[in-house]
């Protein structure tokens, strides 16, 4: 094989040609393989993860039938500290769906880029609204069904410029990056701000600033992330017959992953206990991605060989997607719907009179007579807990 390359003599020319055209074309099929492997798994990560979203969301659903049945059986209620709800079968498959959606969320960070799952979680949220719509008789408004439109949006934006290959392949791969300057100086900070939130702020301003809770669970979720992001690959090189029990790695994986995910249950039921449900979720949303997103810049650097164009869509579909999160939250206790919105664009379109006070009374009277075009008059809304409520 002497032949080969600057060795090649003038009468041995042929020959060098073919070779080397040889070890090019293997090269490059190589190269395609690998290619057509990374988007093959990109699709397979994709596909997980909106199944998650679907699962998840629905899970909500059936546990809320499931509980609502027991209400009209006379059942001791779950809040009441009963747990009749243990023999109700719709809870049982509610609570079925929930571990197959994140079963499925787990599986897919083993595919897909972090980059890309992580946000796609908004998705159950949008599941549980319109289900709920459907299934629970709560409506879902104008501002909501807006939310829906942009979280879709914004999850399509993700999906079309996330980063399409995995920059991690191995357990090794994953050993060399972990101790990485960036990530360990990372992870220092992640860690030193979730221990002075949890054992200085949190006993003196957690229980009146709904940002120290969410806080602790947002920084700590990057670390849980990555943990199992490495289970994740883990597991496949299990799947492909190596063997990964012998490797210290993956149980320290295992222990860090246990340890954020308790911290992040813990913290988060108590923000759920002190604040309202419509706050928490999507503020925890944003702080969770962003922190998500930042990590896996970091370690996995998934947008090193991402272009202007990717980062920029990325960017903007995040974006969306925290507008309609917003939307289908902070006003779903609002009844605002287009005949309502019609109804108040006539009564500003009319001219009313303007002098000693008697604007307010003339927009009253216009209300008054604009009412009997919708179901529901205006005259007959109170407002009850913050929100626009039927009398």
């Amino acid at each position: 094989m002497e032949w080969v390359g600057d060795n090649c003599s003038a009468g041995r020319q042929l020959l060098c040609v073919v070779v080397n055209v040889t070890e090019s074309t293997n090269n490059s099929s190589r190269i395609s393989m690998g290619q057509d492997r990374g988007k093959y798994d990109f699709y397979i990560g994709l596909g997980l993860a909106i199944s998650s979203s679907i699962f998840i969301g629905g899970s909500f659903i059936l546990k809320k039938k499931g509980l609502l049945r027991l209400a009209r059986k006379g059942q001791c209620r779950a809040g009441q500290g009963g747990h009749a709800y243990l023999k109700e079968w719709l809870w049982w498959a509610g609570l079925l769906s929930m571990a197959a959606g994140e079963g499925a969320n787990f599986a897919a960070y083993a595919f897909a880029p972090a980059t890309l799952v992580t946000p796609l979680g908004a998705l159950s949220v949008l599941v549980s609204a319109v289900l709920s719509s459907y299934f629970l008789t709560e409506r879902l408004n104008l501002h909501g069904k807006l939310g829906c439109l942009l979280s879709i949006l914004g999850s399509t934006t993700m999906v079309i410029h996330a980063p399409k290959e995995e920059e991690i392949s191995s357990l090794k791969h994953m050993a060399a990056k972990l101790v990485d300057p960036g990530f360990v100086l990372f992870a220092t900070f992640v860690i030193i701000i979730a221990l002075i939130f949890i054992f200085v702020v949190g006993p003196r301003h957690g229980q009146t600033n709904i940002m120290v809770y969410i806080t602790i669970c947002s920084v700590i979720g990057a670390l849980s992330v990555s943990c199992v992001k490495g289970l994740g690959i883990a597991i496949k090189e299990a799947i492909a017959g190596r063997s990964v029990a012998g490797n210290p790695l993956a149980w320290v994986l295992l222990l860090g992953l246990i340890a954020c995910v308790s911290t992040q249950i813990n913290y988060l039921n108590k923000a759920l206990d002190i604040f309202n449900t419509s706050l928490v979720t999507p503020i925890y949303y944003v702080f969770f991605t962003t922190s998500v997103l930042s990590c896996s810049a970091i370690l996995f650097k998934e947008w090193e060989h991402m272009g202007t164009d990717d980062i920029i869509g990325t960017l903007s579909g995040f974006l969306t997607i925290i507008v309609g999160i917003f939307l289908l939250h902070a006003f779903k206790d609002l009844n605002v719907s287009l005949s309502t919105l019609a109804v108040s664009i006539r009564k500003e379109a009319r001219p009313g009179p303007a002098a000693n006070g008697a604007a307010a009374h003339g927009s009253y009277e216009l209300l008054q007579s604009d009412s009997t075009d919708v179901d529901m008059p205006f005259d007959s809304l109170s407002r009850r807990n913050g929100a626009l409520t039927a009398s």
